[in-house]
């Protein structure tokens, strides 16, 4: 029943071609009829010869005509239904695989970084490439032979009840124990093959985080280890695949071995009900056509189910992320508040990641647009989440967030994250063209806009460097280009975008002095005018803010300009001490040596 829901579950995803689906299964229905007929047809005339041997001459064409006729008609009818089938499904079922990838891959982008914190990449690639692959071959072999084989099994049995019901009850027992054997090999491996699928997901994960860390692997020379690592992955995969194998295997053997089974089953008894007169040879011939067609009809059947079960893994995991209900989304009467002047306010907010210990507590500040926000701290204070909540990364547990005196969970989220730009540390590009990567910030901006905000970004001097310009492809996260390019091409993005709010996350922390005079000049240019939040552990990059919030433990110990906390001397004062007034270590020569002797 559960492989039946499964399957109900992926004809859904037909969506608004369901109507092509329906009349691919009709066309089956007929086909299935039509086949029918045919073995029904061929025994007719099989007794029309017989009982014409004793007296050939009174056999006339006029006696067989109709049954050729007939017989040629649904051969005719056969083959056309068959193009149509096949035509149509192989058309139906590579739209469909496209149309779902593109909604998988649409709904995973929308899904919160929350989400995509707890799931490798390399897996969430593997399951959209697995799942669909796998619906695209149920529903090509489904509507080109094995609905078909289903709708055969249906009718033929219980029709040939009428016509023969003694040959037609053997047929039905072997049909009945093949059944019982192929549901004793699915209970057999149905969570050895849940297994197997977990460890393709090994290595998926495993293979993409060697190629994502290939200068890593290379640098400390871990190519062989890595293999070595891949290897045994693989090794454990065939190892639970195997004995999933080895039970279809015994079914395959099963099926082929059914046929001459059933064949010299039908012969045996078909030729004792003849010598006691409860039979034509005509129906005997008949018979051994319909055991032929039902054994073809069973391998069909069992190698559909045999396909649904392999694949019921990866269609589960597919479902599971498809099924997703982002944590973060908009709320039905959410509003889209166009170009917020960027007034923000933090009310009583708290929020935790466990349910636990509370990662920001009881957070209490205002911003008034245009004004620069620093927030310091050690490592895990709290900065990050903070700021992570003001663009809905997360929603908190308790408290507000409001941008111009409205609740940010009523604003449309894309309304809200497009009034926030945001630069990250770890500079964030497309393995395409520099334009490409601008356009993120802006996506209808001419060129001269372009070249505009890479001067202000003090970018425009190396991409005019490059013959290519802005056409130049950054590579991988921007591998082409060097920590401080990247750094001011994101800057120029987030120029471009040119959002009333701005947050900055560490976005100077690992730039050479001399790169980090540059790309300081270019935030100057891009925090002018509009609400920034500056997330630094260099102290020098905020002397400027026009308040610092000193995080510790989740909460704002103390808030004030950069002059103020100093003069405060308290925790922020000891950071400051600690950074700018530390000792000067001396030169080796100016250190007195000891006295000899």
């Amino acid at each position: 029943m559960d492989l039946i829901r499964l399957y109900g579950r992926v004809l859904s995803l037909l969506g608004n071609e369901a109507w092509l689906g329906w009349l691919l299964a009709s066309a089956n229905v007929a086909l299935a009829a039509a086949q029918f007929a045919e073995p029904v047809l061929f025994g007719r005339i099989i007794d029309t010869l017989a009982g014409a041997q004793a007296n050939p001459s009174a056999l006339t064409w006029s006696d067989l005509l109709p049954l050729l006729l007939a017989w040629v008609g649904f051969g005719l009818f056969n083959i056309g239904c068959g193009v149509f089938i096949a035509l149509h499904a192989d058309r139906l079922a590579h739209r469909r695989r496209h149309v779902v990838l593109t909604s998988y891959f649409e709904h995973v982008l929308q899904l919160p970084l929350a989400f995509h914190g707890g799931s490798h990449s390399g897996r969430l690639m593997k399951v959209m490439l697995s799942g669909t692959d796998a619906l695209w071959g149920l529903w090509l072999a489904f509507f080109r032979e094995h609905f078909a084989a289903f709708v055969s099994l249906l009718i033929l049995l219980p029709l040939s009840l009428f016509l023969n019901w003694r040959l037609s009850a053997l047929l039905i027992i072997l049909c009945v124990v093949f059944a019982a054997l192929t549901a004793l090999v699915l209970r057999k491996t149905g969570t050895m093959q849940s297994a197997v699928e977990r460890h393709y997901s090994d290595l998926a994960e495993r293979a993409s985080d060697a190629l994502g860390n290939i200068a890593l692997v290379q640098s400390f020379s871990r190519v062989e280890a890595e293999v070595t690592g891949l290897r045994n992955v693989i090794d454990r995969l065939l190892g639970a695949q195997m004995p999933v194998l080895s039970w279809w295997a015994v079914v395959a053997v099963l099926t082929r071995a059914s046929t001459t089974i059933t064949l010299v089953s039908i012969f045996v008894l078909g030729t004792l009900l003849y010598f006691q007169g409860l039979t034509s040879i005509g129906q005997i011939v008949m018979f051994m056509s319909f055991a032929t067609m039902l054994v073809g009809r069973l391998d069909q059947a069992v190698s559909f189910t045999s396909n649904i079960f392999m694949d019921a893994p990866r269609l589960r995991e597919f479902f599971d992320v498809l099924d997703t209900v982002p944590s973060v989304r908009d709320a039905a009467d959410a509003v889209d508040p166009d170009r917020l002047r960027g007034e923000v306010e933090f009310d009583h907010v708290d929020f935790s990641y466990d349910g636990k210990r509370l990662a920001v507590s009881g957070l209490y500040f205002k911003a008034a647009p245009g004004e620069m926000i620093a927030l310091v701290g050690a490592t895990g204070a709290g900065k990050t989440t903070a700021l992570a909540l003001l663009h809905r990364v997360f929603d908190p547990q308790y408290g507000t967030i409001l941008i111009d005196h409205l609740d940010i969970r009523e604003m449309k989220l894309a309304a809200l994250r497009r009034n926030i730009g945001v630069v990250f540390q770890e500079m964030l590009l497309f393995n395409r063209s520099i334009a490409e990567n601008l356009l993120i910030g802006k996506p209808n901006a001419s060129k001269v806009e372009m070249r505009k905000a890479c001067e202000r970004a003090q970018a425009l001097e190396f991409i005019e460097r490059n013959p290519e310009g802005l056409e130049a492809v950054v590579g991988e996260r921007g591998r082409f280009l060097s920590g401080g390019e990247r750094q001011r091409l994101a800057i120029a993005r987030a120029l471009l975008k040119d959002p009333p709010i701005l947050i900055l996350d560490e976005a100077t922390s690992a730039l050479d002095a001399a790169t980090e005079v540059k790309v300081q000049a270019a935030l100057d240019e891009v925090m002018r005018n509009r609400t920034t939040f500056v997330i630094a552990h260099r102290l020098a990059t905020i002397r400027n803010a026009t308040r610092i919030l000193m995080f510790e433990g989740g909460r704002i110990v103390e808030s004030g300009n950069f002059d103020e906390l100093v003069a405060r001397d308290g925790k922020f004062a000891v950071l400051a001490k600690a950074q700018f007034l530390a000792p000067q270590v001396r030169r080796p020569e100016e250190v007195a040596q000891p006295d000899e002797g």
